[in-house]
C-alpha cells in the first residue's frame, strides 16, 4: 500500500474546450495512461496511482471541470461535456490511442470516450457504475473550507479499517481536498453528470479491454454496478476488492498490480 500522495511532475499545461480552460499534468515515457476523476475530487485521488504506474507509462492526470485547477463554468455539466474536455486534453497533448482510468464519475466519462471514439486502448473502471440515477452522492461531499467536514465525508469513501489504519494519510489527503476539490455548487453541476448518466443499454458497443475494479464496502456506489457493468462489457473483467468507495487508495497495490496486466495485454 502507498501511504502517500507521489508530488506529480510540474509538466502542467492547459487545455481549452471553448472557454473552458482544462488543467492537467504529465510524467513519465511510454503508452499515455488518462487518469479521470471522481465527483468533486482534484487530482490528488491518483497520487498512488500515479507513483505506480509512472516511468513504464506516461501518466496524464486531468483535472475535471468544476475540479482542481480547471475552470468551473456553472451547471449542470453533462458527461458529454467531459467527454468534449478529454478530447481538447488529448488534442492539446498530441495524443490518440491512450490507456483511460476512470473513478466514479470519471469512470463514466471513460466509458462514453470509448463508446463515441476509437482513442482508448483499454479501459479501467474503479467504483464507477453504468446508470446513476439511483445513486445518493451526497455523502461523498465535504466543502473545502471546512476541514472537520473534509474529514468526516471521508467515511463514505474510505472503509473504517483504512480510517482507523492510517490517520496520517487522512489528515494529508483532508489538506489535499481543501486546496483542490470541489466548492458545493461546481459538486452539484458534477454530480447531475453523473446522475442523469445511463448507458447500461450501450454497452455493447464498448468493445475494448475493460477492468472493472469495485470495493466490496462501497457505500455509495454499490459493488453490484460493478458487477453488472462487466457483465454488459464485451470484454469486461471484475474484479471485487475489500474497500471502500476510493479503491484506487485503499488497495492500490492490487489495483497498480493489475492495470499493468490490463496496459501490458492491450
Amino acid at each position: 500500500m502507498v501511504l502517500g500522495r507521489a508530488p506529480l511532475h510540474p509538466t502542467m499545461p492547459t487545455a481549452s474546450n471553448g472557454t473552458v480552460s482544462l488543467y492537467y499534468e504529465t510524467d513519465g515515457d511510454g503508452e499515455t495512461v488518462v487518469c479521470l476523476g471522481d465527483v468533486g475530487y482534484g487530482a490528488w485521488q491518483w497520487g498512488w496511482q500515479h507513483a505506480g504506474l509512472t516511468g513504464p507509462f506516461e501518466t496524464l492526470v486531468t483535472d475535471l471541470r468544476g475540479a482542481g485547477r480547471s475552470d468551473a463554468p456553472p451547471g449542470p455539466y453533462a458527461v458529454d461535456d467531459f467527454v468534449a474536455d478529454v478530447q481538447a486534453v488529448l488534442d492539446d497533448h498530441g495524443e490518440r490511442r491512450v490507456h483511460v482510468v476512470g473513478a466514479g464519475l470519471g469512470g463514466m466519462v471513460a466509458l462514453e470516450l470509448a463508446r463515441l471514439s476509437t482513442r482508448p486502448r483499454s479501459l479501467a473502471l474503479l467504483g464507477t457504475a453504468p446508470v446513476g440515477a439511483d445513486l445518493s452522492l451526497d455523502p461523498l461531499f465535504g466543502s473545502p473550507g471546512d476541514p472537520d467536514e473534509l474529514a468526516s465525508s471521508l467515511a463514505a469513501a474510505l472503509s473504517r479499517d483504512f480510517l482507523d489504519a492510517n490517520p496520517d494519510v487522512v489528515e494529508r489527503i483532508v489538506e489535499w481536498r481543501a486546496a483542490e476539490d470541489a466548492t458545493r455548487e461546481a459538486w452539484e453541476a458534477q454530480a447531475a453528470a453523473a446522475e442523469a448518466f445511463d448507458v447500461s443499454d450501450r454497452l455493447y458497443e464498448i468493445d475494448v479491454p475493460a477492468l472493472v475494479v469495485h470495493g466490496r464496502d462501497d457505500a455509495v456506489w454499490p459493488v453490484e454496478y460493478g458487477r453488472r457493468l462487466a457483465e454488459g462489457l464485451p470484454r469486461g473483467e471484475f474484479v471485487p476488492l475489500d474497500s471502500g468507495h476510493l479503491v484506487g487508495i485503499e488497495r492500490s497495490r492490487e489495483v497498480n498490480d493489475r492495470l499493468f496486466g490490463l496496459f501490458e495485454t492491450a
